[in-house]
């Protein structure tokens, strides 16, 4: 009796998975971004296991993936053609298998930390090796932000219990917080901590995103408190909540492999932060939404964020990088965002962009011409920092002058 509802229950299941495939070309490929701490685990296994001579090259397989790897496999593979239909856009958010892709990170995620405890507290293991293995994990971790980023946009309170999840590692719970209702409120504005300014560099930049999206999230979470008629110390405050699930991690690490783990724990947090911030630096640049009469700022529209549209690191990213779109849709999920013409375009993806960004003459090189170029000329439109504003309205009028002149 039950062979042909089993049977029944295969056909569905194949005509979901040939349709699903049918919709979106890159289904299977999106097990990238789970497959990372998979790779993670790969890299430590090849440190522990593998041949003296080679334990540097594994120790340092983090960055050498995300710096190296990932971008070269980005300018070969290039750009993503395909943009779903308002009808696909409906199925594809309808298919439960993109929110298993996104939850199966977190397990993963937890195994590669907890090996990663075992690897770097070995008494063969160097303190060198620590830290780099520390940054190679981080690489990981601070990718994983996007994970929470996925789940921290769904109204689904178990979602949100899940982003604070993956944030343990780097402690970063206020993300779950001020990103939602803080960043999107005030995206590409000078009051948005997490939009970088034209001519402000990422050394100056990091921490005014990092203390000020905390200082966001605590207003953000004492209003809502307020509002409910609860104490900011309430148990219902959801930044105490996280900040516990981050606690219990780290407490759980130094029980497992004791003070030895702690090099490792404070260098993977420290660099996958870092990483995370990277992003958001880049995301926003220069960017500034006009203001309404009224004193308010017109919405976010896809001019407001820069895009880029390379597979790969749209692969790990769930396509962060069709970030216009997410801010115009913000709880639509990965798989149906879409690309807009219209958006200003970065040189290149995400991951070639991340060491540039650390050099202040290449990011202003690359990056100023672009918002100049964006804007038509007209600056007095960009976002741009208070410090810098006369040496850059200098520097563009002689360049418009010569480009005048030719």
């Amino acid at each position: 009796m039950n062979a042909p509802v089993h049977l029944e229950q295969q056909t569905t299941q194949s005509m979901h998975n040939t349709t699903g495939l049918a919709l979106d070309k890159k289904r299977y490929w999106w097990l990238l971004s789970p497959g990372l701490p998979v790779i993670g685990m790969g890299i430590l296994a090849g440190y522990q296991f593998g041949p003296k001579a080679t334990k540097k090259i594994f120790a340092m397989g983090g960055p050498l993936l995300l710096h190296v790897i990932i971008p070269t496999v980005d300018a070969i593979v290039g750009n993503d053609s395909n943009n779903p239909s308002d009808d696909e856009i409906s199925s594809l958010v309808a298919d439960p298998y993109y929110d298993r892709i996104v939850k199966l990170f977190i397990p993963l995620q937890m195994a590669a930390n907890v090996f990663a405890g075992y690897v770097v507290t070995r008494k063969e293991t160097s303190f060198l090796d620590q830290i780099l293995l520390g940054i190679s994990m981080g690489a990981i971790n601070g990718v994983g932000v996007n994970t929470a980023h996925e789940l921290s946009h769904r109204p689904n309170k178990k979602d949100h219990y899940l982003a604070h999840a993956t944030l343990t590692p780097l402690f970063y719970n206020h993300f779950r917080v001020e990103h939602p209702y803080g960043h999107h409120k005030r995206a590409a504005t000078p009051e948005d901590p997490a939009s970088s300014k034209m001519g402000e560099t990422f050394y100056e930049f990091w921490p005014r995103t990092v203390f000020g999206g905390i200082k966001s999230a605590i207003e953000i979470e004492k209003n809502r408190l307020k509002r409910k008629g609860l104490s900011f110390f309430s148990p219902e405050n959801e930044l105490f909540q996280g900040w516990a699930m981050s606690a219990s991690f780290h407490a759980t690490m130094l029980k497992l492999f004791g003070k030895d783990v702690i090099p490792y724990l404070a260098t993977q947090a420290f660099y996958g932060i870092s990483l995370f911030e990277i992003i958001n630096y880049i995301e926003h640049y220069g960017l500034m939404r006009d203001k309404k009469p009224d004193g308010t700022y017109a919405r976010t529209m896809p001019e407001h964020s820069w895009n880029n549209n390379n597979i790969t690191t749209n692969l790990f990213l769930y396509q962060l990088q069709r970030h216009s779109d997410h801010h115009a849709y913000p709880t639509r999920p990965f798989q149906a965002l879409r690309h807009f013409d219209e958006a200003p375009e970065l040189p290149s993806g995400y991951a070639t962009m991340l060491l540039p960004a650390l050099i202040p003459s290449l990011w202003f090189k690359m990056m100023d011409k672009r918002v100049f170029d964006h804007y038509k000329g007209d600056l007095s439109k960009a976002n741009i920092h208070p410090k810098r504003r006369a040496n850059i309205f200098k520097k563009f009028a002689v360049v418009d002058r010569l480009l005048n002149k030719e």
